[in-house]
């Protein structure tokens, strides 16, 4: 069921932050849901055999938001749970920022503007190859600043890489501000329609919607899919939802055992 590993996600999202005094949480919550519904019901990857050749492919191109695939992917045995508490330590797999050397993870991510270029040469790869496999890229809006990723989408229109999913995770807060202050993105959707893709806007947390879109894959024949899904940072925990400071600030204990009841109320 995707809203109990939705709700697995952000508790073990806070296990990790709390236990490394790291950061990223908002950053991480706001996704949870996106991660639940693509590794419960869209994805074919498997656990067991984390590196067959025609698996999708996913990039979390928000690398800093690590906890969250980590949490998805020890929920869905691709390693022990028991790696979570390792999380951020010295000589241990889970580092900070995404690292292929962990199963299940593609692709190691932190430097922001990398993930979608490289989505673009494996979906083009792949489609050369005549491979059923699919690409999904996961970006930050604040990451879209970054001019890479425009060049990336203006390839992929160009290709007509329709094997290519870009997820947007639109919470509307990045680094150092809003991101309607930081630098305007808006009209987004028109911009990636003009970078000729087939563009869907949801709700990136009503688990429906997502499967409904996710399901419906290419949403066009002969065009990359961008989906902005239009999200909370900090998702699911009260004190931190929409709220700035929760980009680097890591926890308290009362504000962790606060933040783990309340979830746990959550149906």
């Amino acid at each position: 069921m995707t809203t109990e590993l939705a709700k697995n996600i952000r508790k073990n999202i806070l296990n990790m932050v709390y236990r490394a005094k790291a950061s990223h949480a908002g950053s991480s919550l706001s996704i949870a849901d996106i991660l639940a519904v693509l590794y419960e019901n869209i994805l074919n990857v498997d656990a067991k055999n984390p590196d067959f050749k025609e698996r999708d492919r996913f990039i979390l191109s928000k690398g800093h938001a690590a906890t969250a695939l980590y949490a998805v992917l020890a929920e869905k045995e691709f390693f022990p749970k028991e790696w979570l508490d390792k999380y951020c330590e010295n000589d241990q797999l889970l580092s900070g920022h995404i690292s292929h050397y962990v199963p299940g993870v593609d692709f190691s991510t932190g430097s922001l503007g990398h993930g979608l270029p490289i989505a673009c040469g494996v979906a083009l790869a792949k489609r050369t190859a005549r491979s059923p496999a699919r690409v999904f890229a996961l970006l930050s809006d604040g990451e879209c600043d970054e001019g890479s990723n425009w060049e990336a989408m203006l390839f992929a229109g160009h290709h007509g890489l329709d094997n290519l999913v870009l997820i947007i995770d639109y919470n509307k807060i990045q680094s150092f501000g809003r991101v309607e202050d930081v630098l305007d993105l808006e009209p987004f959707a028109d911009k990636l329609r003009a970078f000729k893709w087939n563009v869907q806007e949801l709700d990136g947390h009503n688990h429906e919607a997502l499967q409904n879109c996710f399901a419906n894959l290419p949403a066009k024949s002969g065009m990359p899919t961008a989906i902005i899904a239009h999200t909370v940072k900090g998702q699911g925990v009260s004190f931190m939802e929409n709220k700035l400071l929760w980009h680097y600030k890591s926890p308290t204990e009362e504000q962790f055992q606060e933040a783990l009841e309340e979830l746990e109320a959550q149906p």
